[in-house]
């Protein structure tokens, strides 16, 4: 059974089978990157690791970032921070479309705006007491769906409670960088 295009059946399945075997719960996501010039560089997406083995898509995801004219880009993609603001939204969303299917509510449309203030004297070097990311980020739902006021405000309420990046976001995660000779 489908519900706002989420194979239901399948996740719940895919709950018990966790619940069954905490294991397969265990998963890694990768990346690579690779500059092009100036600020532009390309990021490839693809295999990743979870279940309990390894997987490959049918085809590499690439996505370029970059910076706009104003600060010393080419504009040849989004900023990295708005890549932060997507994947939020992105992941706001599949979780309130996923938790909507399982509580057999059918939704008709879900948007969000994200935005995020940064102030560039961090990231310049101008001001040691200004932070170099963003020193507040605002996610606006608007949903249509079968159900109460209340009860669309309670899925993105769960959502922002299961979302993984907003988790990472407000709780923080460690993060180790490294350079090789390459």
């Amino acid at each position: 059974m489908s519900i706002n295009g989420v194979d239901t059946q399948t996740l719940f399945a895919t709950i018990d089978a966790v619940k069954a075997q905490p294991e397969l719960a265990k998963f890694q996501f990768r990346v690579t990157n690779r500059w092009v010039s100036g600020t532009h560089n390309r990021s490839t997406i693809n295999g990743y690791y979870g279940a309990g083995q390894e997987y490959a898509r049918a085809t590499d995801h690439r996505y370029d970032a970059d910076h706009p004219p104003v600060l010393t880009g080419a504009d040849e993609g989004p900023t990295p921070v708005e890549f932060l603001l997507h994947a939020l939204a992105a992941c706001l969303s599949s979780g309130l479309a996923n938790i909507a299917a399982a509580r057999g509510i059918p939704l008709i449309e879900v948007t969000s705006t994200v935005e995020g203030d940064i102030d560039l004297r961090g990231i310049l070097g101008l001001d040691p007491e200004v932070r170099n990311g963003f020193q507040g980020i605002r996610v606006t739902f608007a949903i249509r769906g079968d159900a109460s006021p209340e009860q669309l405000q309670g899925l993105v309420a769960q959502s922002r409670k299961r979302s993984a990046v907003f988790d990472m976001l407000t709780n923080g995660v460690p993060v180790t960088v490294e350079a090789k000779a390459a």
